[in-house]
């Protein structure tokens, strides 16, 4: 495995689409201006309502809209270099990306050895593309022979430990591959209810969406209603019917990032849309919850009676804190605070985001003492807060020490050593890729 990850701009959970990383020896950004794309046999099967051309151009034009596509070999612009993609396979875009970061490189499927891409100069072109064609069986002479386990196996905005996607395509794999596209949109480190409880209806719904062509923007703003929508309900004390507008909102948060990612729609807009109502709504519902109790709700600490207002202040600085922590933890290196370590991932199934604080407000509501629920999230998010600033403080201390800090998941190992059931858990989601 590799050490560094590929970072990525996330929609909701986790959507967008990742930027080329720099790595040793290879041509920089600048450079990459010039690249051209030609895809050859293209497979006639959809997947996800995207045609295989389609989707590369839509993967491509997210990694680098400056490049340009021809038809074949013999409309090559002179001196230009050119990304080779064999259309009867599945590419993702860390593999694509891996790829536009090098030259000289061709990129072998390990079930059979053929090349399926290829990164090449000017003079290396044709040889290049018989052998991606399929015209050639062999791979060129003096080109960089690599596999999908060469390239980043971490991903970071993911959260899971993977190498990137490489598929033959056919008519009999189409739902199989569906399925596998939708398993690597989902991250492998997250909350308890979207790791364990959203993948298979979610799918079933992304579907529902890609038939009916609906847009991830479209998703979201649902999505942004019934937020509105629970914020009045648990102000007015209908906890019940808040709670069932606030997890169907949770659940179209999920549905709106892998329906971005399978159909591979991204925009700024869209990035900022999404990314804004899930940072802002969480203390607005626990705070218009409280609101709704009568007699306002107190807590005694240490001999000292909050009340409810202060009790609302504190709420909102453990969660900002939590916040804050979250964005400062990646300037220490290549990880975030959920990803360094194997504890971390286990903690962020229960940290006090949004998903865990609705079990916290359920259980209460059911057992007819909403005001239970205000407390204990109020409770449960100082507590959680705490704890991640303690790891951003021994994060830092393990950085002045030893240097900038990577993920236990992009460790040589991580799969078979002392970790290797958490490995398990966290690498991917499993239940995502279900049939």
């Amino acid at each position: 495995m590799t050490k560094s990850g590929t970072n990525e701009a996330e929609r909701g959970d986790g959507d967008g689409n990742p930027v080329p990383v720099a790595v040793p020896g290879t041509r920089p950004g600048a450079d990459r201006a010039r690249t051209c794309v030609l895809v050859l046999d293209e497979s006639p099967v959809s997947l996800w309502g995207l045609g295989a051309a389609e989707r590369l151009k839509r993967q491509l034009r997210a990694l680098d809209p400056s490049l340009l596509w021809i038809d074949s070999v013999e409309s090559l612009p002179a001196q230009a270099r050119v990304l080779l993609l064999n259309g009867g396979y599945l590419f993702d875009a860390r593999a694509l990306a891996g790829l536009l970061a090098r030259d000289g490189v061709v990129l072998i499927d390990p079930r059979d050895g053929r090349s399926v891409a290829a990164c090449v100069g000017p003079g290396e072109v044709v040889r290049a593309a018989a052998a991606v064609g399929g015209e050639s069986q062999e791979p060129p002479a003096g080109l960089q022979r690599l596999a999908p386990d060469d390239l980043d196996v971490f991903d970071e905005a993911l959260r899971s430990a993977r190498a990137p996607l490489l598929e033959p395509v056919s008519p009999e794999r189409a739902r199989e591959l569906e399925n596998l596209l939708y398993g690597n949109a989902y991250r492998g480190i997250t909350d308890l209810v979207t790791k364990f409880v959203w993948p298979r209806p979610a799918r079933a719904v992304v579907h529902l969406c890609a038939r009916w062509r609906a847009t991830p923007n479209h998703v979201t703003t649902w999505g942004f209603v019934l937020v509105l929508a629970a914020c009045w309900l648990f102000w007015n004390g209908h906890y019940f019917a808040g709670l069932a507008a606030g997890w169907l909102m949770t659940f179209l948060d999920t549905v709106d990032g892998k329906l971005a990612r399978v159909t591979v729609q991204s925009s700024q807009f869209g990035h900022l849309f999404d990314h804004a109502i899930d940072l802002i709504h969480p203390p607005f519902w626990y705070v218009f919850w409280g609101l709704s109790l009568a007699p306002p709700v107190a807590i005694a600490v240490w001999g000292v009676n909050l009340e409810f207002a202060a009790l609302c202040w504190i709420l909102v600085a453990a969660y900002v804190g939590g916040r804050i922590v979250e964005g400062l933890f990646p300037l220490l290196g290549d990880c975030s605070v959920f990803t360094w370590r194997p504890f971390d991932a286990w903690f962020r199934l229960v940290t006090a985001r949004r998903n865990p604080c609705l079990i916290l407000l359920t259980g209460s509501a059911l057992a007819g003492h909403p005001e239970w629920g205000f407390k204990a999230v109020v409770v449960w998010s100082v507590l959680t807060t705490g704890v991640l600033i303690i790891r951003l403080l021994q994060g830092l201390a393990a950085r002045l020490s030893g240097g900038p800090l990577t993920s236990w998941l992009s460790e040589d190992g991580a799969a078979s050593g002392p970790h290797a059931t958490t490995f398990r858990v966290f690498a991917g989601t499993r239940s995502a890729y279900g049939g």
